[in-house]
């Protein structure tokens, strides 16, 4: 026999029972059986508990942001409108594709929230870089109180050591997040992944999992396979596409696979619903004092005469046997050695001996001729030491003037980020910078893809955003340009060498200028001025690429929009496609726009359109219109945990003490408390097993930067709200003052009249998957025994105004019997009036899911057309043939699929589940 669960403690719980030896002990629960119960506590305190428990498991039914909004964050607009988009669909499934830095991860826990609120969001996994998992662990739990398990190597071994053998290690724990380069072990996870199920999937930086040629295949299988492992899907990603339309498809069908029917061509209104992109131009107004408008320096130096001869001996060679065989997209290797140069010496350096070796044992006269050519710039190299190399003793320059960044190294606030695209460079900038400042080895880190581990990563940003950290300086690859947070005590950047993509520069540039950044952004760029025509004029494009970031993050919002082709690589190629053809500065413009219009004009989907034109950011206050409050019979948090706890005192509770003047409480944890607490990350809960929870965000947010000032990795004051798991707790230990078919009654003398009864009742009617559709608590009232009528909530509350008076126990249950006699009835009035609810929801989504339905159906036979297309009978072969009904039967299973969870999703039950939560009573006539 499978089950589902449905009411308030197993909700969305699915078991199975063997119905012949487990099955005898089975007891229907028939709400006319309710036995109605004295409460003697005082004030009625027991029933008051008892019921906010229930209100509190009751899951939202309307598409409006219920929770969310209240975890400890700034509320802005903007950040809500991905989790309204996500929550007016049947599925949730959606990509978030904000510009870098306006705070997508605020925007997935908001989302998340309101999922777990709703009973959907039992077992969540997140993926990402795995320099992110510490990032995004803290944040989820500090300002959501959503405890994530990171599955870091460590983790990992010691799950596979304590399960037994052919246990699936992602059952282990509910809520994880692991690294994508770990998942992507395709021989030892994928057959787990295949075999597990998670309410939620995340994937952060989406675009590494996108569909782009051969470079990223396993991330793209990986993620396909993860996106058939759960109910809802959130994609991350401020760079979503590269310019190709498959690439983008790619994501929107691990979305909806039923949405596209032809990759190479679509429109906005096919994938309508399944992204939402703003800039910052657009939230500008929103955003206020939380962005500060960022400052450029542009600092120019001289090359150096040994620079000079470098630059005159490449600009004068040719690499036939290199540039012969390079591939179509390829940069000629004098670019090549250019890009290396343009970074550093010691860069270039390598790159050279590196092709000195391939040449090695070629005997061929192209060959002999190159290799010569290298071994001059080889020679020419060698001369540039630090103090001949120019951009470094500017970069000296600028770090030591007070009017430029004045940067010293001393102050602990006061950290500095510099970036370069090469590790040799990273590796002279750390030799060079640790010996002419003075650095301890513990006050510069680098961070690069190529060591140290996912743990050692994470540390090292971690301890770069710590007050008491030793970290000054911290140089890095563009592996830590993407998501990482690194502008707590940093608000200076260099970079060191110059992006040719403006990719690059919107990820660099982000790290440090982004929301939440308190001081004012500054961010400098080294250009050298060589007498050297051809570099020269190079230079000078790369100093007209940072103008026009800079100008189009004021202007038009995404830089990328302006070579057009939204790919790292691509624009790169553009850049140095530009430098080849001896583009000049002047002629820059003009050279971009003409080749721009082309790719624009030939291309069959226009990205633009598609993607930026579909989603701009609503009025603010209609956004906030749709925030919503739970109903509930305490005026907080705080004020419903103290006299649950008050009420525990004889149960043995945890000891607590109570601090009114911060909103605050302590409670130390007890055995019960800590294995409630067992899936927690364990940094989460301090070492003295003291717990300081909190109703005031602002102090929430002050503890989560506090922690970093002090000797702490995780704030040691928690959110008190709905959904940190002490409330739960809390709920899980007030509802066994009354059993399972008992309702407490509560006598309101002077309130209601002799012989008036109100019934509150809790209703719900599920889904064919178990899920709530319709949650309903309503009063049912009756006058001497006879029904009169039903009631709201609000109006039974307004009537009772229980919660928000006081009302005294008299300690004198009355006589229950007659309205004892009352239960069956009120049970039938219930079931009338959740069938009434029942037919007003087909009545709204009858037609919806027939629209649906008829949807997929054209949806479907758009994408067996374009599989004809595709496919033509007239020119398969036997292996063409066999790929045209694999492709087949993948269409007709997706929307079998699809088809299944709408109609399941969007059909209610005809049986409700009831259930009398309390008795209000005047006094028995």
């Amino acid at each position: 026999m499978a089950v589902t669960g449905v009411s308030e403690l197993v909700r969305g719980r699915e078991a199975r029972f063997l119905s012949e030896i487990e099955g005898k002990g089975i007891v229907v629960l028939d709400p006319a059986e309710t036995r109605l119960v004295g409460d003697e506590s005082p004030q009625y305190r027991d029933t008051r508990l008892y019921v906010e428990a229930l209100l509190r498991r009751s899951p939202p039914t309307t598409p409006d942001v219920w929770i969310g909004h209240q975890a400890a964050i700034d509320v802005l607009p903007y950040q809500l409108e991905p989790a309204l988009a996500a929550l007016e669909r049947p599925r949730q499934r959606i990509l978030m594709a904000d510009a870098v830095g306006l705070g997508k991860t605020i925007e997935v826990g908001i989302l998340l929230a309101e999922l777990i609120k709703r009973g959907k969001g039992r077992r969540i996994l997140v993926v990402c870089g795995r320099s992110m998992m510490t990032q995004l662990q803290k944040e989820f739990w500090s300002r959501f109180t959503i405890p994530l398990i990171s599955l870091d190597s460590d983790v990992i071994r010691r799950v596979e050591r304590d399960l037994p053998t052919n246990t699936n290690p992602f059952h282990y724990y509910d809520k994880t997040i692991i690294s994508i380069d770990t998942l992507k072990q395709d021989g030892a996870y994928r057959v787990a992944l295949e075999n597990a199920w998670w309410d939620i999937i995340v994937i952060d930086e989406a675009h590494r999992v996108a569909l782009r040629g051969d470079t990223n295949k396993l991330n793209y299988k990986l993620a396909r396979l993860l996106a058939t492992r759960s109910d809802t899907l959130v994609m991350t990603s401020a760079t979503p596409h590269d310019g190709r339309p498959e690439s983008f498809a790619s994501l929107m069908n691990m979305l909806d696979p039923t949405a596209i029917a032809n990759p190479r061509d679509y429109t906005k209104d096919d994938i309508r619903g399944l992204h939402v992109r703003h800039f910052k131009k657009d939230v500008t107004a929103q955003l206020g004092a939380a962005v500060k408008e960022r400052k450029l320096i542009k600092a120019k130096t001289a090359a150096s005469p040994a620079e000079e001869n470098a630059f005159e001996v490449l600009a004068g060679l040719t690499f036939e046997s290199f540039d012969r065989r390079r591939r179509r997209g390829q940069h000629l290797f004098r670019t090549v050695l250019e890009k290396s140069l343009f970074s550093s010496p010691a860069a270039c350096l390598q790159t050279v001996r590196e092709r000195l070796r391939k040449l090695e044992g070629t005997a061929t006269e192209e060959a002999a001729r190159d290799r010569d050519g290298l071994k001059r710039l080889e020679e020419a190299l060698l001369p540039i030491t630090p103090d001949r190399f120019s951009r470094y003793q500017r970069l000296l320059q600028l770090l030591r003037s007070p009017s430029e960044l004045g940067w010293t190294g001393t102050d602990p606030k006061d950290r500095l980020v510099i970036f370069t695209e090469r590790i040799e460079t990273l590796k002279f900038l750390r030799e060079n910078l640790e010996r002419d400042f003075g650095l301890r080895d513990e006050q510069i880190k680098t961070l690069h893809g190529q060591d140290g581990t996912d743990i050692e990563q994470q540390r090292i940003v971690e301890d770069f955003g710590r007050d008491k950290s030793p970290v000054r300086l911290l140089l890095a690859t563009d592996m830590a340009s993407e998501g990482l947070n690194l502008h707590f005590l940093c608000r200076k950047m260099v970079h060191f060498d110059t992006p040719w993509s403006f990719i690059v520069f919107q990820q660099r540039n982000g790290r440090i200028d982004r929301y939440g950044q308190e001081r004012q952004p500054l961010i400098a760029y080294l250009f050298v001025e060589s007498k050297t025509a051809r570099v020269k004029g190079d230079t000078r494009i790369l100093e007209l690429l940072a103008e026009k970031d800079d100008a189009a993050q004021r202007n038009i919002g995404d830089p990328t929009a302006l070579y057009g082709v939204f790919e790292e690589l691509e624009e790169e190629r553009i850049t140095a496609e530009a430098m080849e053809d001896g583009v000049t500065p002047e002629r820059f413009d003009e050279w971009v726009e003409e080749r721009r219009e082309k790719r624009m004009a030939a291309a069959p989907v226009n990205l633009l359109d598609v993607l930026f034109g579909s989603t701009p950011a609503a009025p603010g206050a209609e956004t906030l219109a749709r925030t919503r409050s739970l109903p509930s019979l305490f005026t907080d948090d705080l004020a419903y945990a103290r006299q649950a706890l008050e009420a525990l005192r004889s149960e043995n509770p945890p000891t607590w003490k109570p601090d009114p003047e911060r909103n605050a409480l302590e409670v130390e944890l007890n055995a019960d408390l800590k294995r409630a607490f067992r899936s927690l990350p364990k940094d989460a809960l301090p070492q003295d097993g003291r717990i300081v929870l909190t109703t005031d965000r602002d102090r929430v947010k002050k503890a989560i930067a506090t922690c970093r000032a002090e000797d702490r990795r995780w704030p040691d004051v928690h959110l008190l709200w709905g959904l940190h798991p002490f409330v739960e707790w809390i709920g899980h230990r007030v509802l066994v003052a009354f059993q399972r078919r008992e309702a407490p009654v509560v006598t309101l003398h002077g309130v209601l009249a002799p012989g008036e009864a109100l019934f509150l009742v809790l209703g719900e009617i599920p889904n064919l998957k178990g899920q709530p559709a319709v949650h309903a608590w309503f009063g049912v009232r009756y006058e001497g025994g006879v029904f009169r009528e039903t009631l709201t909530l609000d109006q039974l509350l307004e009537k009772t105004r229980f919660g928000a008076v006081n009302h005294a126990n008299p300690g004198m249950t009355p006589e229950l019997i007659p309205f004892q006699s009352l239960v069956p009835d009120v049970v039938t009035r219930a079931r009338i009036h959740l069938s009434e609810q029942r037919t007003a929801f087909n009545a709204c989504y009858g037609p919806a899911l027939g629209a649906h339905l008829e949807k997929l159906k054209a949806l479907e036979k758009r994408q067996s057309d374009q599989l004809e297309i595709d496919f033509p009978e007239a020119d398969l072969n036997r292996r063409t043939r066999e790929r045209k009904d694999a492709r087949r039967r993948q269409i007709r299973a997706a929307f079998d699929e699809h088809v299944t969870w709408v109609k399941e999703t969007m059909t209610v039950e005809d049986q409700p589940y009831i259930r009398i939560a309390a008795l209000f009573a005047g006094e028995a006539l």
